[in-house]
């Protein structure tokens, strides 16, 4: 069954009418008719099965046959703090990012950035990434949308990250402290991982130590040199993994 998002006034009753652009996206491309099956998330985790009934040009009606809490979404609450790329690798970073599992998302400005202020960054360009991380949700049989923070300049950066939860910073001068050993070492495993990716040619010396004086952790990711498109995901799966939460 097709999943949408919607919002979670429309599932108060039993009832439910779709109204807006979900019509034209159901009706004329799906071509759901009376008696179709399609499941509703309302970001809070939960799905609503609906069962359609009326199908208009203005408006789809219908009720809902049942409702269960969503079982994709990962204990590990995982937020990306990645630096800004070419504007296709960073959305490319949003989209397979959600479908891993991660949480949210924090678009960064470090030194090595080509966008130099946070001024280059446009509404629309936002709501196109917000766009982004909601149909991949869908696709991923997410119950949440990850959050998307608004862009932040890698001090204050930081300075987020130190409120709370293990933050962890992937650069390639580091060779001893591992991911594995990191996360084996903590009395508990973490609740919330803060995952620090920065941009093409990587963080500069005097960024990774403003970091560490903000409780960030330098680790390796092995010995190879990943593009800064990949090295968040593969350092979030790697997470997961190792927390037993890809299972």
């Amino acid at each position: 069954m097709h999943r949408l998002f919607v919002p979670a006034s429309w599932l108060e009753k039993e009832r439910v009418t779709i109204t807006g652009p979900l019509v034209h996206r159901l009706r004329n491309v799906l071509r759901l008719k009376s008696g179709a099956h399609v499941i509703l998330l309302d970001n809070s985790g939960w799905e609503h099965e609906m069962e359609i009934d009326t199908v208009s040009s203005q408006r789809i009606e219908g009720r809902v046959t049942h409702k269960s809490l969503v079982t994709a979404e990962p204990r590990t609450k995982i937020t990306l703090y990645q630096a800004l790329l070419k504007l296709d690798r960073f959305e490319w970073v949003l989209q397979k990012g959600t479908e891993l599992g991660i949480v949210g998302f924090v678009p960064m400005i470090a030194e090595r950035c080509i966008i130099g202020s946070l001024e280059e960054i446009s509404k629309t360009k936002a709501e196109r990434w917000q766009r982004i991380l909601t149909q991949a949700a869908e696709q991923s049989r997410r119950g949440r949308i990850p959050s998307l923070r608004p862009a932040v300049l890698f001090p204050t950066a930081c300075e987020e990250a130190a409120r709370g939860g293990l933050t962890l910073l992937p650069w390639e001068e580091e060779q001893e402290q591992t991911l594995r050993s990191i996360l084996r070492a903590a009395e508990q495993p973490p609740f919330s991982v803060n995952l620090f990716i920065g941009p093409e040619g990587g963080f500069t010396p005097q960024e990774m130590t403003q970091a560490q004086r903000y409780g960030a952790i330098p680790i390796t990711l092995g010995p190879r040199i990943m593009r800064a498109e990949t090295a968040g995901l593969v350092a979030a799966t790697a997470i997961l993994y190792e927390l037993e939460d890809l299972e």
